[in-house]
């Protein structure tokens, strides 16, 4: 079986790095590309669903009945799909390469080792403005005039992927889907001008914990499809709410351990990525049989490319002077069934029933949905 082409991400022609830059046009900052075509509006609320994939959602009408009858499209979340990548293309406007947080654990060349981007913390001597130095659009958006809030979870208000991805932005706490509707109506009346981003992270827990196939997840999309039917219902005359996603999800049914494969691990000096979209940084002048060994175990259930082969390839779309180094020297990205896995050192990776990561269209496109406020 021959491995099927990569569906290479059409950066700047309808992604996620499209969504803030089509927001920050339709709010009059000048300077901003409107890709989307977003129609002119005082007030725009995105609502980002963690783990809501357009093809999870066609396959669901009767559990999202409000976000069916929306209108809208598919859009591409990027490579790797996964959240801390998404949100820093939404934050900054810029396709992964540009902004650098390009995966859960990437390299960190100056200290030496791999950092956890979910679970970064002050701790890893990290600086988040130096990380990640791009300006985010919500700081170009208040240098305009317009009131910016970011309403999320309590747990991420002061983190330091937070402050790499919505600096600029006022950080409004919230769990609780009462909380996000009242902040999310409070905010949006704020100023002349208000760009709002709502954050809801349940139904991509529960595909984790549950597999995107189950009743647990599809419950849970009837209660994303009533939260964004009720912040439609709290939006000011002429608002415009847009709702997308970070990524899709699959359940994969097969699993490669590279812990216990030692052909995978010979001249392998980090693994990072996770799941389904691996980084594998090789020992010094290890990487050519890094990569054989790669293809060889892995075969035709993975793309397996060197570096530089992704990055001309724009997987990353351009990549900006020093974030190649953040990938890996080898990238797999699995394209069917296949999970690879660290059962070792990835304990909490390994237990996950849902997955994402990857370029096939389950995991990589995501719905760019709208609906307008009373007139």
């Amino acid at each position: 079986m021959t491995a099927p082409p990569p569906p290479v991400p059409r950066y700047g022609t309808g992604t996620l790095a499209d969504v803030s830059p089509s927001v920050l046009a339709a709010l009059g900052v000048p300077g901003a590309a409107n890709v989307l075509g977003l129609p002119p509006a005082a007030r725009v609320c995105v609502l980002l669903v963690d783990g809501l994939g357009w093809e999870q959602l066609r396959a669901h009408p009767d559990e999202a009945p409000f976000l069916t009858s929306l209108g809208g499209r598919a859009i591409d979340a990027g490579l790797p799909a996964t959240t801390v990548t998404s949100i820093a293309s939404l934050g900054t406007g810029l396709p992964p390469g540009g902004h650098g947080l390009l995966g859960l654990q990437v390299a960190v060349p100056e200290a030496g080792g791999l950092l956890n981007l979910l679970r970064w913390s002050d701790d890893a001597g990290v600086d988040p403005g130096e990380f990640q130095p791009v300006p985010t659009v919500y700081e170009r958006a208040v240098a305009d005039g317009v009131a910016v809030r970011y309403i999320g979870l309590w747990n991420l208000r002061r983190t330091p992927l937070s402050r790499a991805t919505s600096r600029g932005a006022e950080y409004l706490p919230a769990d609780a889907l009462g909380e996000l509707v009242g902040r999310a109506g409070t905010a949006l009346r704020e100023g002349d001008r208000a760009y709002v981003t709502v954050y809801h992270s349940d139904l991509d827990a529960t595909g984790h914990r549950r597999g995107v196939g189950s009743a647990e997840w599809r419950f849970q999309l009837r209660f994303v499809d009533l939260l964004a039917e009720r912040i439609a219902s709290v939006l000011p005359p002429g608002a415009l709410l847009c709702v997308t996603s970070d990524h899709g999800m699959v359940d994969p049914g097969e699993r490669l351990d590279v812990d216990r494969t030692p052909a995978l691990l010979d001249g392998v000096a980090m693994l990072g990525g996770d799941a389904r979209c691996r980084y594998v940084y090789a020992e010094p002048g290890a990487r050519d049989d890094v990569l054989a060994a790669w293809r060889a175990v892995v075969g035709d259930r993975a793309w397996v490319v060197p570096r530089e082969e992704a990055v001309a390839d724009g997987w990353f779309g351009p990549v900006a002077p020093g974030m190649a180094e953040r990938i890996g020297d080898v990238v797999a990205v699995p394209h069917g069934g296949l999970a690879i896995v660290a059962s070792e050192r990835e304990p909490w990776l390994e237990r996950m029933v849902g997955m994402h990561g990857s370029m096939i269209a389950a995991e990589r496109l995501v719905p760019m949905l709208t609906v307008s406020g009373p007139t």
